[in-house]
């Protein structure tokens, strides 16, 4: 889609959003069949070795929102992931690297783990990410989902990661969407707003353009793939039709709208799949963390394990790289 470019925005600044445009999305199409194709040459066109594939893991590193979401989390719990989201990387990994400092993009929590969080992150520049709205469902009363979002605000939240209404999208009811978005944009006051569409829900890539969209004009500063918690997560192809979504958003406003795929990634190699689909649809600038995120946290270990081998020629065993 092509449309007038706007203002732009800097990469920190907020998305102002704009009044509902149904035109924008209403007779798109999606080829998925095409869209399976791209998605499946994306990684076949680029070989990432040796130092640049540390480089490469390196990066996705800063880019990971370290995330636990169990329902026995405790705050020892919390601080240990934000110990490691401080210090993601073993010392002699570092030396043998050359760097001196590198720290994940985010934690993400529940919203009762904020506090816990913000003060174990204190000055190391690392946001808090809660989700909210009755995560992962969302089958609660607004009211009460936008409550949720000023707790976690007033708790220490940088981020707010909120979950749609997936009936919404599969009944068309795009206002009603974009209300819901919108009221929950204007409740997280200075906090950024990341919209989980729940993509595994919403059956088809066209509903998914659909539903990037309205999200994108209803003030979201990021849209998020998955809550993790569906039968299916985060999609090479699903991603390719929310960055395009993404894309053409901005070639209308001039706004840059970050992207976080998330759930069911787990391997260093999938890391670097996600950030060649960034590079070859957005270009490097949606290579740095305010622009990209990845929710996982087993990857981490991966992407450690697979450093260590860069490092000292040989693969330590699992158990080595231990999470938190």
């Amino acid at each position: 889609m092509q449309g007038h470019v706007g203002q732009s925005i800097p990469n920190n600044g907020r998305n102002p959003g704009v009044p509902l445009q149904a035109d924008w999305f209403d007779t798109v199409a999606v080829n998925t069949a095409a869209a399976e194709r791209r998605a499946a040459t994306l990684t076949t066109r680029r070989t990432v070795k040796k130092a640049w594939q540390a480089a490469w893991l390196v990066n996705a590193l800063r880019c990971i929102d370290l995330t636990t979401l169990a329902g026995d989390d405790t705050e020892d719990r919390v601080r240990r992931l934000c110990a490691k989201a401080r210090r993601p990387l073993a010392d002699h990994i570092m030396a043998g690297l050359g760097l001196d400092a590198v720290h994940t993009g985010g934690i993400c929590v529940y919203p009762t783990m904020v506090s816990t969080a913000a003060k174990a992150l204190a000055g190391s520049g690392i946001p808090v990410v809660s989700v909210a709205t009755g995560f992962p469902a969302g089958l609660m009363p607004l009211p009460l989902r936008l409550a949720e979002i000023r707790y976690a605000v007033e708790e220490g939240a940088d981020e707010i990661d909120i979950v749609i209404t997936r009936a919404h999208v599969l009944d068309g009811n795009w206002s009603a969407l974009y209300d819901e978005i919108a009221a929950m944009r204007e409740a997280c006051g200075q906090a950024h707003l990341k919209a989980i569409l729940a993509t595994g829900d919403l059956k088809t890539l066209r509903n998914v353009y659909k539903a990037a969209m309205v999200a994108m004009q209803a003030g979201a500063d990021f849209i998020k793939t998955s809550t993790g918690k569906e039968g299916v997560n985060a999609t090479l192809p699903v991603s390719l039709v929310m960055v395009r979504a993404l894309r053409d958003y901005g070639e209308r406003t001039g706004a840059r709208i970050g992207f976080k795929p998330a759930g069911g990634i787990r391997t260093a190699k999938e890391a670097i799949a996600w950030q060649i689909l960034m590079k070859e649809e957005l270009g490097d600038a949606w290579l740095r963390p305010d622009l990209f995120r990845l929710g996982a946290s087993s990857m981490l270990a991966d992407i450690e394990r697979q450093l260590d081998h860069h490092v000292t020629g040989r693969y330590a065993a699992s158990s080595r790289h231990a999470l938190a």
